[in-house]
């Protein structure tokens, strides 16, 4: 399983190629029960006594409730925690007790709408009260399923709601519904905020008001005024006006330097008339959101420090990015890493009905879809009224990136490959993970994710930005969930440590296991297996006990 770029094993189809019998992944988005007592897992190899913590996972694990969810984002939130003390593993998880998810599971009814799917009338009602419920606003679900968060040392759970759940991060205990919207004029949080060094958090959440949408900058201070405190003292850094104020961009996360926020505003466009009318119409949220191709992505630079928008705005060819990988100031320039597709429908390909197809269906739905590819914009910052216009103002050394001042406060850029041919091998590169901790806003080397040579990730990678060079950790019928870094103790290296990824197989049961990889040589160390089922999830974070 492990190869170095150069010495690929080239029987691996390219992408540009269509792949096909691709295998059925239908049990990784299958509902699971919860194993809310911790119980031992059996450890394969060596897992590194010096790690002492738990790896928290969020994502969906039931998919049903009498009728079944459309989307893979609708599935109620599973939360579930790797304990590692001693070379040994304990593992055990909980759904989170959501409003959605006990108004569901008393019914046996889907109550609450999700993203790609409309909770339907009461059919207890009369025709008259079914009728008129068809005028009434989707509200908000509390079913936070796709990342732990930090805020003032305590753990919520998060999606892309108003609504957050702090959670007992030993436990997994849902211990209160946190609502953004009580604190600050936002309806509505990204589940992947960045932090300063003194853990003063950031993040992005739009809201609505008469003249429009707005995306806002929010600011959360790292200390906590008392043991009742959450979210107290958040607040708007800084509010930025959508090219077209009834059609925002849609956004999943957000880039940080050391002094600025990076908010992309990408063409994958929410159409708020149709959002708000959804009920109405018999049509879910997911309806709403569309690509637009023929719009350009923008970035925009907010000033950590004065909260102002610069004046400058940066343009590039339209591209969808789900998650940005680093981004660093060096010399003038701001480095912007991210992965990115060169098509936006992607967030419309993953229902369930498409992730549970096979045969030709399945070969055909993954064909038709864009790679997620790790791309670097190099944004010059010092754009002045005697900037020339027309001529490539990336100077840095063996970059391909280019950004062109079109006017004083406007810069075409073009993106450089952070990979070389052999990655789309591998179905291109999501889910990235670095060194946070040390390296996040600063020059770095290295970055993890997973290959994406099907629906949900089948490999492991480790990047060389030096090289451009990677190594691969892939198993037949093994699909990994997103690589976590843990540094090792007095880590000299920027690799240095391991990496955690929750292996999932759709072919065996009761299989699942906690890889443990030497993150510098990218071998694996040890697995602890699981004798119970978990679906693919979304993200997670380490929790250190050290």
């Amino acid at each position: 399983p492990l190869h170095v770029l150069g010495q690929v094993n080239r029987s691996f189809t390219c992408t540009s190629k269509k792949l096909h019998e691709l295998p059925n992944i239908s049990p990784l988005v299958s509902s699971v029960e919860e194993t809310p007592e911790p119980i031992p897992t059996t450890v394969k190899g060596t897992i590194p006594t010096w790690i002492h913590g738990s790896l928290l996972r969020n994502g969906p694990g039931k998919f049903e409730f009498g009728n079944h969810y459309n989307h893979w984002f609708d599935g109620m939130a599973l939360m579930h925690r790797f304990q590692i003390e001693d070379g040994q593993v304990m593992y055990r998880s909980r759904f989170l007790r959501s409003d959605s998810y006990k108004q569901n599971s008393e019914r046996n009814r889907i109550i609450v709408s999700e993203f790609g799917t409309l909770a339907l009338p009461d059919p207890c009602k009369n025709f008259f009260q079914r009728f008129l419920s068809r005028f009434e606003m989707i509200k908000p679900t509390d079913n936070a399923s796709v990342n732990f968060v930090k805020y003032k040392g305590d753990y919520y759970v998060s999606t892309e709601t108003n609504y957050m759940h702090r959670v007992d991060p030993d436990t997994l205990e849902s211990k209160q519904k946190v609502d953004w919207s009580k604190f600050i004029a936002v309806n509505g949080a990204t589940a992947h905020p960045h932090f300063d060094p003194d853990g003063t958090a950031y993040n992005m959440g739009n809201s609505y008001r008469n003249k429009g949408a707005f995306y806002n900058i929010i600011r959360v201070p790292p200390e906590r005024d008392g043991p009742e405190d959450n979210l107290e003292g958040a607040k708007i850094l800084c509010s930025i006006a959508p090219r077209d104020k009834s059609k925002p961009s849609y956004y999943h996360s957000f880039g940080m330097s050391e002094n600025y926020v990076v908010f992309i505003e990408q063409p994958i466009k929410m159409d708020l008339f149709k959002i708000v009318t959804g009920r109405l119409r018999g049509k879910s949220l997911n309806e709403g959101v569309y690509w637009d191709p023929n719009q350009e992505t923008t970035f925009h630079l907010i000033d950590k420090q004065t909260g102002k928008e610069m004046p400058v705005k940066y343009h590039a060819k339209a591209l969808s990015t789900f998650h940005q990988i680093n981004a660093f100031e060096q010399d003038g320039f701001l480095m912007l890493d991210m992965c990115c597709s060169d098509d936006g429908q992607a967030i419309n390909n993953f229902l369930v009905q498409n992730l549970r197809q096979s045969g030709e269906a399945l070969d055909e739905m993954y064909n038709t879809m864009s790679r997620p590819l790790p791309r670097r914009f190099v944004l010059p910052l010092n754009i002045s009224s005697e900037t020339p216009l027309e001529q490539n103002l990336n100077t840095r050394p063996d970059s391909t990136a280019t950004a062109v001042c079109r006017t004083k406060n406007q810069v075409f850029c073009t993106f450089e490959d952070l990979h070389g041919e052999d990655l789309k091998d591998y179905g291109g590169l999501e889910f990235p993970h670095i060194n946070y901790a040390r390296y996040n806003t600063k020059p770095y080397r290295y970055y993890y994710g997973c290959g994406f040579r099907h629906l949900v990730g089948d490999s492991l990678i480790k990047m060389d930005l030096e090289s451009k060079k990677f190594k691969v950790w892939r198993q037949p019928d093994l699909y990994p969930s997103e690589p976590v870094f843990i540094p090792s103790p007095n880590a000299e290296k920027e690799d240095d440590g391991v990496i955690l990824s929750v292996i999932i197989t759709p072919v065996k049961d009761k299989s699942t296991f906690l890889l443990v990889l030497d993150a510098k040589t990218f071998e694996e160390l040890g697995r602890a297996e699981v004798p119970v089922n978990i679906p693919y999830g979304f993200h997670g974070v380490f929790n250190s006990s050290a």
